[in-house]
Order: C-alpha cells, then structure tokens, then sequence
C-alpha cells in the first residue's frame, strides 16, 4: 500500500481528476497539465514504471521554435518591420505570434503539438506584437507599416536578443543613435542665451531640438523651478534661426497654458528673446477672433486652456511648427473640453510642460501622450485593459516595465537633487498676472481718483496730504491682491489670487513645502478659504499667536507633511526657521529689498538642504510693475511708498508718483 500511494503521489501532479472507484487519473480542459506532461512529465515516470501510449497520444510532441529574422527600416515618416523564418511560412508564424501567451511556455499547434517558447525570438517577437497591437492579418502578409514613434522602442526590445537575427537599415540606426547621443548632437543653443542658460537646461534644449528634428513629441516633466521656461524659448529662437537661414518654413507657434500664466509667458519671451513677436490671444470672442485671424507667420501665440477651448474653430487653418502646452495636467482627463481642444490643434511638433505628469491615476499620463503621439498609448479602453488595471490593481512588473520601456525616451525628468550642484542655492522670479473684467475696472477707477485728487495741487499740499496718499496707494495695492480686501460684496475674479492657487496646488503635487507670505492678514484669510476648497493643509501665522504657539507651529511644519505656511509680514519675517519649506512665495512683494530677503531667508538658511525657489507674485501693467521698473532706479521711492516712512524727506515728489500710477 506504502508503494502504491508513493507511485500515485508521483503521477498525480500532472493530472486534475481522480476517479476513486475505478483507479485512475484524467486531464480535464486543462492545457498546461497536458504541456507539462509532454515536456517531461512521461521522462520522468518512466524511471519509476513502464509507460503504454495510445498512438495519437504518441505522436503528441514537444518542438522547438523556428529561428526568426527582423527587419527594421525608417522609410521617411514610417517604420517598416519584416518578420521571416525559412521554417515556418508567413501564416504560420502571424498563427504563432497571435497565440502567444506571456504566462506559458508554449504555444499549442493546430497539429497538437506544443512549440517550446522558453526563451526564444518567438516570445520576443510576441512581445513586440503584442505592445504594438499587430493584427494577426497584417503579420501574414510579412511585412508590417507602424508610426516612426516606436522606433525607440522597438531597438531596445529588440537589442542584445540572441535568438533573433535583426537587421536594421541606416535611416534607422542614424536615428536611435540621434537620440541616444543627445549630448553629442549638432544642435546648438543661440548665442544670446549660451551665457544665461546651464548646462541642463542646454542639455534640456538639445532633447527638445532632438525630438523635434526626428518629428516625436514629447514631455519636459523637470521639478518645479528648473526654468521650463527658458528651455522652451531657446527651441523657439533655434527655430526663428532655421526659419531666417531658409532651412525651414516659417510658421507660427502656439503656446497654451493656465490664463494666469498668459502673460507671464509674453514676459518671459520678452526678457529673453526679445527678436520673438509675441502676441496675446486675450479679450472677447469678436477681439480674439480678429487677433486669430490677423496672425502672421513666425509670431507666437500665447492663450489659455479656457479660451482655447471656445476659439479651436478659428484655428483650424493654422499649421504651427510648434505647440507648447504649459502645466499639461490640465488635461488630465481626456474628456473635458480643455482637452479636446489641445489635441484639435495641428502642429508639426508638439511638447507638454509638467512638474507632475502623473498626480493621482495612469489615464493622466495617457491624456497627455493622446495629445502629443495619438495612438502612442493605444485606445484609452486598451490601455485601461492591458496596462493601468494591471500596474493598479494587480502590481504588475512586467506591464510596468513596458510601459516606461515605451515612454521613457519622450520624458525628460530633472530633479532638483540631480542638477543640484549646477544651481545657486536661490532663484528668483517674477511671476505676472493680468487683471481683467471687474477687479481691472475697479483698479482703473481708483487710479483715477487718485489723478483727481493730485491734479492742480503743488508740491507743498501734496506733501501736506501725505497720510491720505500713503492710505490711497494701500487702496490700490489692496486692489491687486483681491478686491474684496475692500469691497465685502465683491463675488469677482482675482487674477493673482488664481495664479497663487495654481502655483501651490502645483507645487504642493510636486511634494514640495511652501511659505507664503503677505503683509496683509485679511489676505492670508482669504488665501486659506482657496486652500480649504482645495484640500490643502496649512498653518497660518499672524501677530495674533502667541510665542509658544509660534514655536509649536515652526516645529510641527519642519517634521510633519502640512505642504503650506501662511505668514504675515509682521508676525514671521525674522527669527522663524523653516528649512523644510523650499518654496517662497510673496504674496504682494515688499519692496524694500532687505525685508523681503529676510522673509525669504525663513528657508534659505544654514540646515537647508534643497535649492529654495522664489516667486514674487506682480500685477502687470498696475502700480506692482511700475514701482518694481523704479525699484533699481530709485529704490529709496518703493521704501517711502510702502513702508509709510520718509514721506516727510521731500524725495518723493507728485510727479513721481503720477509715474506710479501710469498704466503701463
């Protein structure tokens, strides 16, 4: 008995039923079993007992799969892939290819027999027929057309495979080469920009300049505040040089971003390209329409998601060479009209902007390559199916592997721990917002009054009415920052208080800590309305805390994960350190110089082991941008005006101010 159930114990492995009454074993539905007993299952008994065979079950094999050869050719914008074996026909190896199964170890013949795909070309090849979404009748006819945006891939899938034999032609190779040797490229940064640009973001203009001559797309994903910026304009003037030296069509360019960051884009042009025509896309439908359509080649276009959206028709005749969408999580889901109206738009090379291309699922990531390559990702049903469930629910490598095996070369990702040692340990920007609607006409209205009430007074009254003055250029300020600091019913928009939102909530997905400072409370009060509706943690620090409560708060926020700090100007510009926060953010710049950097130096001090980025939130065209032109020219003026001192000196005169209150 001891033997009989030694010898059951040794056979039982390789079948699923066992009939007790009549003593033996049977294999039901169940192809492995029978694989695994073929392989070597009968090898294996038979040194314990003698095997009888029915004769079809005999000839019931076990085969080696056939040698493959590759073919891979760049025939101008698409990649031409030849599969051939001289064992097996066209039809049979498109058979072989649409029945792999990555979890076995064969493939079941329509003869019977079971083809070994251990570690071959086969299951290689499978692969890549399986990533590619290749139909079963278009691998038959042997030769097979794709989009030139899979080459990357296909030459790491098929790179170092011993049992593949793989021919590449010389368009093709030239290219991966191209876009491994980035570095190496021909490609070179404008002079006017080669002594202000480091060395990654020239590294940077180089990918962009890469992708764009070989026709991909692609995502400049580096952390906030490594000048994404700057990176895309030195490919916008590289382009204006291809243009003016006839190697390229002149064409427009379009750049898309949130309508907070429109003109800070125009500034930022402007500083540092000043030869590119920039021009706003802004204003009613009627005004945008006319400015659409009176757009001349080689300018840039600069608009919002929101207005992109309504406007999509009017650009429907445009080819751009170039489009830029900025903070490209905007279009995260692919089902909001934001969007939809990116990818309406025709361009001969398209680039996405994020700090963050994934926040929360795989679908944001498949939105932006919908975008940049369509069909890159497959339909989103497919790659909902075949990868992000997969990768979400069931943590799997292999699709893992894939996937950043398939995006990898059309991401650039920069943190700022790996190009630390090429930056200062502070940068510092101006950030601009536009006011518009209401909050401008509110602003106009008070620039005004206050024209009224200096005109015709000399210099003696305007002296002898200096407290009125400092208090109506409060006013005006009060205006930038957000109306209802002054009117309680004001239910308007606040340009810079949307763009403050964004830049938290952006740098906040970042995993970033954020200081935010104002001289007014009552705007501290506000901004932690707009972060409440977000879900963002804060604390805030006014006069009104206490000493312990001070110092409990300081601690908590360089331990715990609270992303932002609220701080009046008053209560936390001196003696608070906060070396976990790597972000300052003022609110409504102080311009006397040595206030604001002791503010800022709540982070950038001795412990800080991050670089610290700056932004000094300005109010274009308004009294912000006037006093910051004076600021270098007269930086005793911006002190009087908003410290309230030095009034008395006589210095600051009524001209001056009338300068002050210009509109641009």
């Amino acid at each position: 008995l001891s033997e009989e159930l030694r010898i059951k114990s040794l056979v039982e492995p390789y079948f699923n039923e066992y009939d007790h009454t009549k003593t033996y074993f049977v294999i039901a539905k169940d192809e492995d079993l029978l694989y695994q007993l073929v392989a070597g299952g009968l090898q294996r008994l038979s040194q314990f007992m003698a095997i009888y065979t029915s004769a079809k079950f005999q000839n019931m094999k076990v085969v080696s799969a056939p040698s493959v050869a590759v073919g891979v050719s760049l025939k101008s914008d698409l990649l031409e892939l030849k599969i051939h074996s001289d064992e097996m026909s066209s039809e049979e190896l498109a058979y072989l290819l649409s029945k792999y199964d990555r979890r076995k170890k064969y493939i079941r013949l329509k003869n019977g027999d079971f083809l070994d795909i251990k570690e071959d070309g086969i299951s290689a090849l499978a692969e890549v027929s399986e990533d590619l979404q290749l139909t079963e009748a278009s691998l038959k006819k042997g030769t097979v057309l794709i989009p030139k945006y899979r080459a990357m891939y296909l030459d790491a899938a098929l790179r170092d495979n011993q049992l593949l034999t793989v021919e590449k032609n010389k368009e093709f190779k030239g290219m991966v080469r191209n876009m491994k040797t980035i570095e190496d490229s021909d490609f070179e940064v404008v002079d006017s920009l080669k002594n202000v640009m480091r060395n990654y973001q020239k590294n940077g203009f180089l990918w962009l300049k890469t992708l764009r001559e070989n026709g991909f797309g692609g995502i400049l994903a580096d952390d906030m505040g490594l000048g994404k910026t700057l990176q895309v304009i030195s490919l916008l003037l590289s382009e204006q040089e291809d243009y003016d030296s006839g190697e390229k069509e002149r064409r427009r360019s379009l750049i898309v971003c949130p309508a907070s960051l429109v003109y800070n884009w125009k500034k930022e042009i402007e500083r540092f390209a000043p030869s590119l025509e920039t021009v706003t896309v802004t204003g009613s439908a009627p005004e945008r329409k006319d400015i659409i359509r009176h757009t001349t080649e080689g300018q840039i276009l600069i608009t919002s998601y929101d207005l992109l959206k309504r406007d999509v028709e009017y650009y429907k005749n445009i080819v751009f060479a170039v489009q830029v969408i900025d903070e490209a999580q905007y279009i995260k889901n692919a089902g909001t009209q934001a969007a939809k109206g990116v990818k309406k738009i025709t361009a001969a090379f398209k680039l996405a902007l994020t700090g963050t291309p994934i926040e929360n699922r795989l679908s944001e990531l498949w939105s932006i390559f919908d975008y940049l390559m369509p069909g890159f990702l497959y339909t989103y049903q497919k790659f909902r199916e075949e990868i992000e469930t997969p990768i979400m629910t069931n943590k799997d490598e292999n699709k893992m592997e894939r996937l950043q095996r398939m995006i990898r070369p059309f991401i650039l990702r920069r943190l700022k721990g790996d190009v630390l040692k090429d930056l200062p340990e502070k940068l510092e920007e101006n950030v601009y917002a536009k006011m518009e609607g209401e909050q401008l006409a509110l602003y106009d209205a008070h620039v005004q009054q206050m024209k009224q009430m200096l005109d015709g007074k000399s210099e003696a009254e305007f002296k002898a009415n200096k407290i009125q003055v400092l208090a109506e250029l409060t006013k005006l300020r009060q205006l930038c920052c957000d109306p209802a600091l002054l009117f309680e019913d004001y239910k308007g928009e606040s340009a810079k208080l949307e763009m403050c939102m964004e830049l938290i909530e952006n740098a906040v997905n970042g995993g970033h800590k954020v200081l935010l400072f104002s001289q007014f409370t009552t705007m501290l009060d506000h901004l932690a309305v707009e972060l409440k509706k977000l879900g963002i943690d804060y604390y805030m620090l006014t006069g009104s805390v206490n000493k312990e409560k001070r110092m409990q708060m300081v601690e908590s926020f360089n331990k715990d994960d609270v992303p932002v700090f609220c701080i009046s100007l008053k209560a936390g510009g001196t003696g608070l350190n906060l070396t976990a926060a790597d972000i300052v953010i003022h609110f409504d710049p102080w311009w006397n110089l040595a206030v604001q950097n002791q503010a800022t130096d709540r982070a950038h001090r001795i412990g800080q082991k991050n670089v610290v980025n700056v932004y000094k939130l300005i109010v274009k065209d308004t009294i912000e941008e006037n006093i910051l032109k004076l600021q270098e020219k007269k930086r005793e003026l911006a002190d009087q005006i908003l410290e309230g001192e030095g009034l008395n000196g006589g210095s600051f005169t009524k001209e001056e101010l009338m300068e002050l209150l210009s509109g641009k």
